[in-house]
């Protein structure tokens, strides 16, 4: 092993104290905040801008196409940084600034400005801000899979952070009455200027955290480092291997396909809930709505942050993080199905009835997962000798984004292949069938192929302990 091999080992399975454990989750809930508002601010684009469907779909994709590329180099950057701050937390911190003050341009539209001007002004500053995204998210994601070597620890870790950064999704949805009260703002475009410039600044103020107080196991390294100068040839060729191997990795490759469909699923149907809860349940009128797209949203989080992670922390720790895994989405399920009637204009506090079944899906999905990628990166570091927390992180994470950009895609067509129509309040009687079916079928579907692909994940805790066991032997040499 070289010397800069040895320098980005992963430290000894030591308890991560709780102050290391919350400032990374403080990191966590701005990286939730930011899609979490955005997913509230989107329908702007449609309900308050007047683009169709299609435009919205290319708002989605055309920045992750940017990530595909963005995404993997960030990784191999992060992996092989040198310096005095060690190699996660400098891009935490500016990718933590650009973040923050792009969302709050990105949102300064006026819709006295024609359609195409306001969609190639967003699609500008939403590039910039997914770059800044790509900046902060991967190296910080990977400063998680360095801060413990335990099998379980990883898992508590995981666990503290996603309760920390679910309360992104309990506050955003409040955001729903802001936007569209009168006595706030004339219009919800103008609403959104406005908060723009509090959400962009209190998450950019979030994301600072971690790169400021959280102790990256990567370690700051001094002269006596490793030092690479490799020609931009070699290092163009081992960034290419890099990414070869870590899609060659079997369990890696599971964990990615199945976020990708559960995570896609939900993120098609997301916005829905709106449109379900204003369209089909209050027949158009966005103020007879009121607050019930806003509670919904924040019901569904609170069980994920009271009962889903609590659960599956529990559950993996007892039962395995495979079986808590199929467990948890087999309840989602349920959830799912059950809405097809919970969604009720005459009695719409049924609509709660299926929310703790339902917040097992997401939640119990990045709560395991980024466990499960800790523990792959030590498989990997068994087979190939070197460490590649950047390189996992990016990808698993662009494939994150990834299906959030056919998500945003798909949204657009369904909404466009059902007959919706952002011009009027009443909907077809059809159109509202789809809309509600949708609703359900997709993430269903969805969560049925994570499940066929899981269920023959083998990385459990009997290996991983092996695993780390030659792995610290090889390190004692």
């Amino acid at each position: 092993m070289t010397d800069h091999q040895q320098l980005n080992a992963v430290p000894a399975k030591e308890p991560i104290p709780l102050s290391q454990k919350i400032a990374f989750g403080v990191g966590m809930l701005a990286n939730q905040m930011f899609p979490a508002v955005l997913g509230i601010f989107m329908v702007i684009l449609v309900e308050g801008l007047g683009m169709s469907p299609l435009l919205w779909s290319l708002i989605f994709f055309i920045p992750k196409l940017i990530d595909a590329i963005t995404d993997p180099l960030m990784g191999y950057i992060s992996d092989h940084t040198v310096s005095r701050w060690g190699k996660r937390r400098p891009y935490v911190f500016i990718g933590a600034i650009i973040s923050g003050l792009s969302f709050v341009m990105m949102w300064q539209l006026d819709p006295n400005n024609s359609i195409m001007h306001n969609f190639y002004y967003f699609l500008a500053w939403s590039c910039i801000f997914w770059i800044g995204m790509t900046i902060f998210s991967v190296p910080y994601v990977a400063m998680g899979y360095e801060m413990s070597s335990d099998f379980h620890e990883r898992t508590r870790l995981m666990a503290v952070a996603q309760w920390i950064g679910q309360w992104a999704w309990v506050l955003a949805p409040w955001l729903w009455i802001l936007l569209y009260d009168p006595n706030w703002f004339e219009s919800a475009a103008e609403g959104a200027r406005f908060l723009s410039l509090w959400v962009g600044g209190i998450c950019m103020a979030l994301a600072l955290v971690p790169a400021i107080f959280c102790h990256s196991n990567s370690g700051a390294v001094g002269e006596e480092a490793h030092q690479d100068n490799s020609s931009l040839a070699d290092t163009l060729r081992d960034f290419g291997r890099g990414i070869v191997i870590t899609l060659s990795n079997k369990p890696f490759q599971k964990i990615c396909i199945a976020t990708f469909f559960i995570f896609n699923a939900f993120q098609t149907i997301a916005a829905f809930s709106w449109f379900i809860i204003v369209y089909y349940m209050n027949g158009g009128d966005t103020a007879q709505a009121g607050a019930w797209p806003t509670l919904f949203g924040s019901v569904m989080s609170l069980c994920t942050c009271f009962l889903v992670i609590p659960v599956v922390n529990g559950m993996a720790q007892r039962y395995g993080k495979r079986f808590t895994f199929l467990f948890s989405q087999s309840i989602s399920l349920f959830g799912y199905i059950l809405l097809w009637w919970c969604f009720s204009p005459q009695n719409p506090s049924m609509m709660f009835i299926p929310l703790p079944l339902v917040a097992f899906g997401i939640g119990g999905l990045f709560t395991l997962m980024m466990s499960m990628t800790a523990d792959i990166c030590d498989l990997d570091e068994l087979e190939t000798g070197e460490r590649r927390e950047g390189t996992f992180g990016a990808i698993y994470w662009w494939m994150v984004k990834l299906g959030a950009a056919f998500a945003g895609g798909a949204a657009g067509l369904i909404l466009s292949a059902i007959g919706f129509d952002q011009s009027i309040t009443e909907q077809s009687e059809s159109t509202l069938v789809m809309l509600r079916l949708s609703y359900i079928v997709v993430p269903c579907v969805g969560t049925l192929i994570a499940i066929f692909v899981m269920r023959n994940y083998d990385l459990d805790e009997a290996r991983a302990k092996d695993i780390r066991a030659q792995l610290d032997a090889r390190q004692a040499v």
